[in-house]
Formats: C-alpha cells, structure tokens, sequence
C-alpha cells in the first residue's frame, strides 16, 4: 500500500496535473497550427514560391532511396510554424507589458510625514 500512497501523491501533485493540462493543451494547439500552415500559408505563400520553382511535388523528390523532398518540406513546415509561434509570443508579451503596473504606487503623503516625525 505504501507504493500505491506514494504514487497517488505524486500524481496529484500540481505540477504534475499541470504538466498534464499544457501537453494536452500544447496537442490542440499544435493541431491548430498544422492546420493554419497546411490549409492557408502553404496555398497562399508556398505553393507559388514552388511553381515559380517548378517544384511543385515536393514530397516527390528523390535521389534513389533517398526522399530528400519530404525532408524539405518538413524544415519548411518547421520554419513556417516557428515564425508564426514567434510572431503570437511577441503579441502575448507586448500585451502583457501594457497590462503590468508600471510600478508599485507612490507612498501617501500622510505615511511620508509619518516617516519623517520618527526619524527624529
């Protein structure tokens, strides 16, 4: 029973649940980032990037056994992600500076004077 105790405790500590909610949270947020890059960048920015390139298979591109296309497009997918988890960071901490208090309230004159008379 002792085993047992100790895993219940462990398991239920905050840090562990709250580990447990930000990898399923992080799951679902990834799921919507995917989503973002291979239904509206990639159409819009990529894929005419890749005409342009005439590489349009990208996924296709081999050199034997080896698909070195898929590879790039998994550092592309990679970037794309990367600087849109950049530019959604960025927006979180400029709001977050705007929310912060610039700094604790001044002192209230009366606790001032109270101040000075024990000085003395």
């Amino acid at each position: 029973m002792g085993m047992l105790k100790e895993f219940r405790d462990f398991a239920l500590k905050g840090n562990v649940v709250d580990l447990a909610v930000a990898v399923i949270i992080g799951g679902a947020f990834g799921a919507i980032i995917s989503s973002l890059v291979d239904d509206v960048i990639t159409p819009l920015l990529l894929q005419p990037a890749l005409k342009a390139a005439n590489a349009q298979d990208l996924d296709k591109l081999t050199w034997g056994a080896v698909h070195y296309g898929k590879f790039i497009a998994a550092v592309i997918k990679f970037i794309i992600i990367a600087f849109i988890l950049f530019l959604i960071v960025k927006g979180m901490n400029k709001l977050k500076k705007k929310d912060a208090p610039a700094g604790p309230p001044p002192t209230p004159e009366d606790v001032l004077l109270l101040r000075e008379e024990i000085s003395f």
